[in-house]
């Protein structure tokens, strides 16, 4: 046993636990590969796969179980892979976008303490008042809406004591399983098993970093600061810190919930929600990575406001170009300018079969677009998946802006049957092409 968990018995505990709920869910068998069983003993042979070649169509639901019932750092690594189709595959992927995050609220004087001390000030100096029950609560943090002693209604998010050193110890013993799984389970190497926990471990410390939050808000808001359809809540630095960040309060309907009946225009929402993906994507270069329902609301006049913005994309200037060119040859049904921009782009080399790759993608293109295209995510999503066949490295961002497509496109399809994320986006993306082609 490593040295890490012979010298720490919670975290022996903790491996100890999960390897129970691995064996609860068939996963025992992978427990002998990696050599553990003999180590942890506490089970004999009672599981139902002998290998991982018999892995059947119950696995994506028995490993989003696993992480379920492992808590908020596992379920915080499944909604991670739940964006990166290409890592673990489509399935998989999306049997994770239903791990839920919800969990209990710590108590009120719990919150008040992490306050005071991340804000040096007593609560009632710093708000007029303070709801003890919480408008939300996550694994991570919960909200709580309060008045400001200048008269302005925020909502302040509060990480929960104790939250940071769960995560780290559950990614010690995360990185520990990766590494015997990637020396041990040769068929598993194709993942990466190390390198994803790796990334994830990245961006979970900037999630829980409500600083990093606030950052972002604020670049954010300035993006939007001209354009009247998009509103970017106002963030209170002076009321704001590592653990703490006091926000403006959004007063608004979650874009799920808006109807004709209340007065909201479905048609021009969906177009403007579109329109601001398209411009944070190919002009900004920053972009909300996950935009779901749940983090858009809309305000009066058919204003899109998002919320949360904890997991960010960050795309520069050159890459911002290259891609808006690859989307307009998706979209023109051009195999020939996409092989070649993925190779400009350095996604393609000299060890791809670029042959059979053109007979695939013509075959994409037959399936999506033997009517007119309406759909960017679709051919996006298959155009990621036929690279993911051929082991073409997939940078990050381009993986995480299609997942955002996505949820835009779904999004405007509920409020508008007839809408067309083809039509709306082309002309954001052409004009980027244009700028950047012209004198």
């Amino acid at each position: 046993m490593v040295k890490f968990l012979a010298s720490n018995e919670n975290n022996l505990k903790r491996l100890r636990e999960i390897l129970k709920v691995l064996s609860k869910y068939e996963f025992g068998y992978l427990i002998e590969k990696i050599k553990l069983k003999h180590n942890i003993p506490f089970i004999g042979k009672s599981y139902q796969y002998d290998s991982l070649e018999e892995l059947d169509e119950s696995t994506p639901e028995r490993l989003r179980l696993v992480l379920q019932e492992l808590g908020p750092t596992f379920i915080k690594l499944g909604q991670t892979l739940s964006t990166r189709p290409d890592l673990v595959g489509r399935r998989i992927a999306s049997e994770f976008t239903k791990l839920q995050d919800d969990n209990p609220p710590v108590s009120f004087e719990s919150i008040e303490q992490v306050i005071e001390h991340e804000l040096k000030s007593p609560i009632n100096e710093i708000f007029e008042s303070f709801d003890v029950e919480p408008l939300g609560s996550a694994s991570i943090g919960q909200v709580h809406r309060a008045v400001l002693k200048t008269g302005e209604e925020v909502a302040v998010k509060v990480r929960k004591p104790g939250v940071e050193n769960v995560i780290k110890n559950d990614l010690a013993i995360m990185e520990f399983l990766a590494k015997r799984v990637d020396s041990y389970v040769p068929q598993l190497k194709i993942y990466n098993v190390p390198g994803i926990v790796d990334e994830f471990k990245r961006s979970i410390f900037k999630e829980i970093d409500y600083e990093n939050e606030a950052l972002n808000l604020k670049r954010f808001r300035n993006n939007f600061k001209d354009d009247n359809t998009v509103h970017v809540p106002a963030v209170y630095s002076k009321y704001s810190s590592l653990k703490v960040i006091t926000m403006e309060l959004v007063v608004g309907t979650k874009i799920s919930e808006v109807t004709e009946g209340d007065g909201f225009d479905l048609k021009l929402i969906a177009e403007r929600g579109a329109i601001s993906y398209f411009k944070q994507v190919v002009e900004n270069g920053f972009f909300h990575a996950d935009p779901h329902p749940s983090n858009i609301y809309i305000l009066k006049r058919n204003v899109v406001c998002y919320i949360d913005f904890g997991m960010m994309g960050i795309i520069d200037e050159q890459f911002k170009n290259e891609l808006a060119e690859l989307m307009i040859y998706l979209i023109n049904n051009d195999v020939s300018g996409m092989i070649s921009q993925l190779t400009y782009m350095g996604m393609i080399d000299e060890n791809v079969d670029t042959r059979s790759l053109r007979y695939d993608l013509t075959d994409m293109m037959f399936k999506y677009y033997g009517t007119e295209l309406n759909e960017v995510h679709g051919g996006m999503n298959e155009l990621i998946n036929t690279m993911r066949k051929y082991h073409i490295f997939m940078p990050r961002e381009l993986v995480l802006l299609a997942r955002g497509i996505g949820m835009v496109e779904e999004t405007g399809q509920k409020l508008d049957p007839t809408f067309n994320a083809v039509q709306v986006g082309k002309p954001v993306i052409k004009k980027v092409v244009k700028k950047k082609f012209s004198p």
